[in-house]
Protein backbone atom coordinates (compact mmCIF):
# COMPACT_ATOMS: atom_id res chain seq x y z
CA UNK A 1 0.00 0.00 0.00
CA UNK A 2 1.21 3.51 -0.84
CA UNK A 3 1.94 5.72 2.15
CA UNK A 4 2.37 9.47 1.64
CA UNK A 5 5.50 11.01 3.14
CA UNK A 6 4.45 14.60 3.63
CA UNK A 7 6.98 15.33 6.35
CA UNK A 8 9.93 14.85 3.98
CA UNK A 9 8.44 16.14 0.72
CA UNK A 10 8.99 19.77 -0.20
CA UNK A 11 8.53 21.64 -3.48
CA UNK A 12 12.31 21.86 -3.92
CA UNK A 13 12.65 18.07 -3.59
CA UNK A 14 10.49 17.80 -6.73
CA UNK A 15 12.44 20.50 -8.57
CA UNK A 16 9.68 23.09 -8.11
CA UNK A 17 10.08 26.67 -6.96
CA UNK A 18 7.28 28.33 -5.03
CA UNK A 19 6.79 31.93 -6.12
CA UNK A 20 4.84 34.32 -3.93
CA UNK A 21 3.99 37.95 -4.57
CA UNK A 22 6.10 40.48 -2.64
CA UNK A 23 4.67 42.31 0.36
CA UNK A 24 5.35 45.84 1.43
CA UNK A 25 7.77 46.18 4.32
CA UNK A 26 6.75 48.09 7.40
CA UNK A 27 6.95 51.76 6.57
CA UNK A 28 7.25 51.14 2.82
CA UNK A 29 4.73 53.29 0.96
CA UNK A 30 4.44 51.37 -2.32
CA UNK A 31 5.85 48.49 -4.33
CA UNK A 32 8.18 49.06 -7.26
CA UNK A 33 6.85 48.70 -10.80
CA UNK A 34 8.61 45.34 -11.22
CA UNK A 35 7.11 44.05 -7.96
CA UNK A 36 3.64 45.19 -9.04
CA UNK A 37 3.99 43.43 -12.39
CA UNK A 38 5.20 40.23 -10.72
CA UNK A 39 2.34 40.35 -8.21
CA UNK A 40 -0.15 40.79 -11.05
CA UNK A 41 1.35 37.87 -12.98
CA UNK A 42 1.12 35.60 -9.93
CA UNK A 43 -2.51 36.63 -9.42
CA UNK A 44 -3.37 35.93 -13.07
CA UNK A 45 -1.88 32.45 -12.83
CA UNK A 46 -3.47 31.66 -9.48
CA UNK A 47 -7.02 32.87 -10.17
CA UNK A 48 -8.10 30.14 -12.67
CA UNK A 49 -6.64 27.44 -10.42
CA UNK A 50 -8.55 28.78 -7.41
CA UNK A 51 -11.72 28.96 -9.52
CA UNK A 52 -11.35 25.31 -10.52
CA UNK A 53 -10.87 24.17 -6.93
CA UNK A 54 -13.81 26.30 -5.74
CA UNK A 55 -16.00 24.73 -8.44
CA UNK A 56 -14.90 21.21 -7.43
CA UNK A 57 -15.68 21.95 -3.77
CA UNK A 58 -19.05 23.48 -4.66
CA UNK A 59 -20.12 20.53 -6.84
CA UNK A 60 -18.74 17.60 -4.82
CA UNK A 61 -18.12 18.70 -1.22
CA UNK A 62 -14.66 17.15 -1.42
CA UNK A 63 -13.53 18.81 1.83
CA UNK A 64 -16.17 16.97 3.89
CA UNK A 65 -14.22 13.86 4.80
CA UNK A 66 -14.84 13.75 8.55
CA UNK A 67 -15.85 10.07 8.51
CA UNK A 68 -12.67 8.90 6.74
CA UNK A 69 -10.56 6.80 9.11
CA UNK A 70 -7.56 5.70 7.04
CA UNK A 71 -5.21 7.03 4.40
CA UNK A 72 -6.63 4.48 1.96
CA UNK A 73 -10.15 5.71 2.72
CA UNK A 74 -9.01 9.27 2.18
CA UNK A 75 -7.57 8.37 -1.22
CA UNK A 76 -10.83 6.63 -2.22
CA UNK A 77 -12.83 9.66 -1.02
CA UNK A 78 -10.66 12.23 -2.80
CA UNK A 79 -10.31 10.40 -6.10
CA UNK A 80 -13.99 9.39 -6.08
CA UNK A 81 -15.03 13.01 -5.64
CA UNK A 82 -12.59 14.16 -8.33
CA UNK A 83 -13.97 11.53 -10.71
CA UNK A 84 -17.51 12.76 -9.98
CA UNK A 85 -16.44 16.36 -10.67
CA UNK A 86 -14.87 15.41 -13.98
CA UNK A 87 -18.01 13.48 -14.93
CA UNK A 88 -20.14 16.52 -14.14
CA UNK A 89 -17.82 18.66 -16.23
CA UNK A 90 -17.95 16.24 -19.18
CA UNK A 91 -21.71 15.63 -19.13
CA UNK A 92 -23.00 19.15 -18.43
CA UNK A 93 -23.10 21.43 -21.46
Amino acid sequence: MWTPRFETASPKSFGWELLTPPKKSKGQERLSAAEKLFSEAVSRARQPIESLFNWIEEKTGIQEASKVRSSEGLMVHAFGRLAAAMLLLALNP
